[in-house]
Parts: structure tokens; sequence; C-alpha cells
């Protein structure tokens, strides 16, 4: 009987190191996923928003270049999410002063300046994360970031500006239009 319980106490401490080793290790991953698992979201249709998981499948990062992610999306996503919430308010604040009995034009002017200046925040930020996402990328991979980015520096109203620019060719005039269509004749 001694040595059948030493046996068994022997296979009872191999099974609780094996187990604690497994949720160590399941702990760790997660811990390292965490950050792999904040979005950067470019377009709210999009089916793949742009994870860590994303730049792992779909680009094909390796373990050192999710580490080079990981550390660029820690300094991007924070002041993106804050310059984004703050455009919003900006954005709110415009429309309400907009639909105001009479609306106060120095202030639209200065929150549209503030806004201006978020958004000039936003993309300086949004450039500095793309090239040091491309500084670890090989060719094959670039082409995929490009595609990936595309519709944050497209924003669709450029799309037809030779349709609609400023010597059409095609109509014979000389006819200008702002972004939704309706323009006006220049003289």
């Amino acid at each position: 009987m001694n040595k059948t319980n030493r046996i068994l106490w022997f296979i009872v401490a191999l099974l609780l190191i094996l187990n604690l080793a497994t949720i160590g290790t399941i702990f760790y991953h997660n811990r390292q996923s965490k950050g792999d698992d904040l979005a950067i979201v470019i377009d709210k249709n999009r089916q793949n928003p742009l994870t860590g998981r994303f730049f792992r499948q779909e680009i094909g990062f390796n373990d050192a270049q999710m580490d080079v992610f990981r550390e660029a999306n820690r300094e991007f996503q924070p002041q993106a999410n804050i310059l984004i919430f703050e455009m919003d308010s900006l954005k709110e604040e415009m429309f309400g002063e907009l639909n105001r009995p009479q609306p106060d034009s120095a202030r639209l002017h200065r929150l549209s300046t503030c806004l201006g200046r978020h958004h000039t925040e936003l993309k300086n930020i949004t450039n500095d994360f793309y090239l040091k996402i491309k500084s670890v990328c090989d060719s094959s991979q670039c082409e995929r970031l490009q595609e990936a980015f595309l519709p944050l520096f497209r924003d669709g109203t450029t799309a037809n500006f030779g349709r609609y620019g400023r010597n059409d060719s095609t109509t014979g005039d000389r006819e200008y239009r702002h972004r939704y269509g309706r323009g006006w004749r220049s003289q």
C-alpha cells in the first residue's frame, strides 16, 4: 500500500503541475492577444477590422512583426479614440448651433477650426502608425497593407472627380460641382 500511495501522490502532483502550467499559458496568451483584438475601424461596413488577428492571418505577420504592430497599436489606439470622440462631439455641437434660431457664425467657425485641427492630428498619427507597420512588411505584405488602409485615405468623393472636374472634356463646358453633385456654372 505504501508504494501504491506514493505512485498515486506522484501522479496527482504531476497532474497539478500540468494543470497549473496550462492555466498559466492560457492567461499569458490571453494577455498577449488582448492587444491584438483592439480594432482600427476604417469602415463600419468593413468585414475585417484591422485587428492583430487580421494582420497575422490576412497579411501574414510573424511574431516579430506582431510585436511591432502591438507596440504601434498601443500608441495609436488611445490617441485615435480620443480624437474621434472629440471630433464627434464637435460635429454634434456644430449641428446643434446650426439648428438654433439665431446661429452664432463665429462659434461655428471656431468649432470648424477645432475640428480641422483634430482631423489633422488624427491623420498625422494614422500616418505614423502606418509607417511603423509598413517598415516591417515585405513587398507582398506592403501591397495587402496598402489595400487594407486605402479606405482611410479615400472617402469616395474624389472617385468621380474626372467626370465632374474643372475642364470636363465630355461635356465641353466648365462646370464645377460640389461633392454631392450640386454645382454652379463658371463665368
